[in-house]
């Protein structure tokens, strides 16, 4: 099974960037299609996008479009949310979320798709 550990939260203002990491651990990364989640406490946790096994393929949620990249290096067993233009409504905390591919590069957007999970990072952003 493979642990994931979520960094880079912080507090940043409107406008700002940020750019999340997480790092893996325990099973062979490539193997792994990843997925980032955000919750708030008036919310439930909801998908913000995700990378296919080789990274070919990405997908975001719409209010992430155009703002919110992500990226892996399967070489260092990381995967990174890069974050700009931020608004207020982007704070949450934010979860990695692993699942194990066997066929297809294929990426999943279902919170119920992943079995493994990062314990989150908090990111907060000031108006």
């Amino acid at each position: 099974q493979v642990q994931l550990k979520e960094s880079g939260g912080g507090l940043v203002q409107a406008g700002g960037s940020l750019r999340l990491s997480c790092a893996a651990s325990g099973r062979t990364f490539s193997n792994y299609a990843m997925g980032w989640f955000r919750q708030t406490p008036a919310k439930a946790r909801e998908f913000v996008g995700a990378i296919s096994y080789s990274g070919h393929s990405t997908y975001y949620t719409d209010s992430v479009k155009g703002r919110f990249t992500i990226s892996r290096d399967n070489a260092k067993n990381t995967v990174y949310l890069q974050m700009n233009s931020l608004k207020p409504e982007d704070s949450a905390v934010y979860y990695c979320a692993a699942r194990t591919v066997y066929s297809g590069d294929y990426y999943y957007t279902g919170e119920s798709d992943y079995v493994n999970w990062g314990q989150g990072t908090q990111v907060t952003v000031s108006s």
